[in-house]
């Protein structure tokens, strides 16, 4: 049913007639959404052949198959997933935590997180808590709270009372948080010491002595990297020097190098520091690799994207995502928890070696 009514502005105001014209429409109600009750009855079957048919098991003849599936699509039948999962007691749905999402470790972590769940057929809620403390620990609680089958934490910020309080409610596994594991929590975490001395290695092998580091936290990760760092310095019997990010250490490294009399080559803790380290070199004129080698952390993105092109320690951080999945896995089907160290390697570019 359709009624049309028009109303007039009079006024001297011309653009008021013509917007004077309004058209209403009154649609009949929507028809009801069909159930598994109208497709059973269409079809000629049983609820129950209706359900196990759309499963897929094996106990349901073809043709009764093939009835109900086209029954299902003519009456534009979809299944009501939230009802299944109540009366599984299963939500089908993984929780992740990461710190920050505008991090390109932690979103390339959650790619191989969500492709690993659709295999599985689970949803992934994602939260992340803008390296805010306060707010991860919120939304943890949050995703406990709403009945998540199981969580996988990607974040080194939250103590390790709030992961044990979690994981008492829900499987839990953590993902590059190498110290601070509670028990009974999974674990997927890169070899940062290892990636340290790859990177310490390389730079050594081009004949550097002077290699300084160059870090932005105090969190586990970036400490085990810093501490494999001064001990392949130490074996080599050379001075290490260190310097904070965040304590204007780019600006007091780089016055060094211009002046003769600092680092020929430097490891940074991860690939975004080692970015703004050469964006800084190069407003002050100096060129990497011939005045500064830079190596960083991650081989994210970011460190292909760069000129000259970033040497940086790989993490295997899709595969992680896919490890932590399948952990999680094994904690849901009740099965033992595990931890799992996955191996860098050193992807060499331009920063390091020129003309690669």
């Amino acid at each position: 049913m359709t009624t049309t009514g028009t109303f007039r502005n009079v006024g001297d105001d011309p653009s008021a007639a013509r917007a004077a014209v309004v058209e209403r429409r009154v649609m009949p109600p929507e028809s009801a959404r069909p159930t598994i009750i109208d497709v059973a009855r269409a079809a000629g079957v049983s609820k129950s052949q209706v359900s196990a048919a759309l499963r897929g098991d094996s106990g349901v003849s073809g043709e009764s198959r093939d009835r109900v599936l086209a029954a299902a699509e003519r009456l534009g039948y979809r299944k009501n997933g939230w009802a299944q999962r109540l009366v599984s007691g299963r939500s089908q749905l993984i929780g992740v935590l990461l710190t920050d999402l505008r991090n390109a470790y932690h979103t390339d972590i959650v790619n191989g997180i969500e492709d690993a769940a659709a295999e599985a057929g689970l949803g992934v809620l994602l939260r992340h808590g803008r390296r805010d403390r306060a707010l991860l620990h919120r939304h943890l609680d949050e995703l406990v709270d709403l009945g998540v089958d199981g969580v996988i934490a990607v974040t080194s910020h939250l103590p390790p009372e709030d992961l044990a309080a979690a994981s008492a409610r829900a499987p839990m596994v953590v993902v590059g948080r190498p110290v601070g594991v509670p028990d009974g929590v999974g674990q997927v975490r890169n070899d940062d010491a290892a990636g340290a001395r790859l990177a310490t290695a390389h730079l050594q092998s081009l004949g550097h002595r002077r290699i300084a580091m160059l870090r932005g936290s105090d969190r586990p990760a970036a400490s085990a990297r810093r501490d494999a760092w001064r001990e392949e310095m130490a074996a080599a019997g050379v001075v290490a020097q260190e310097f904070d990010a965040r304590d204007r250490g780019v600006e007091r490294l780089l016055a060094a190098v211009g002046a003769g009399e600092g680092p020929t080559a430097v490891f940074a803790s991860n690939d975004r520091i080692a970015a703004g380290l050469l964006g800084e070199a190069l407003d002050r004129g100096l060129a990497a690799p011939e005045d500064l080698a830079v190596v960083g952390y991650d081989n994210t993105e970011l460190a292909g994207l760069l000129r000259p092109g970033l040497t940086s320690v790989d993490q295997p951080r899709g595969a992680m995502g896919r490890a932590a999945m399948a952990q999680l896995g094994e904690l849901l089907a009740g099965r033992g928890v595990q931890t799992e160290v996955a191996a860098p390697s050193l992807v060499v570019r331009a920063s390091t070696v020129a003309g690669r």
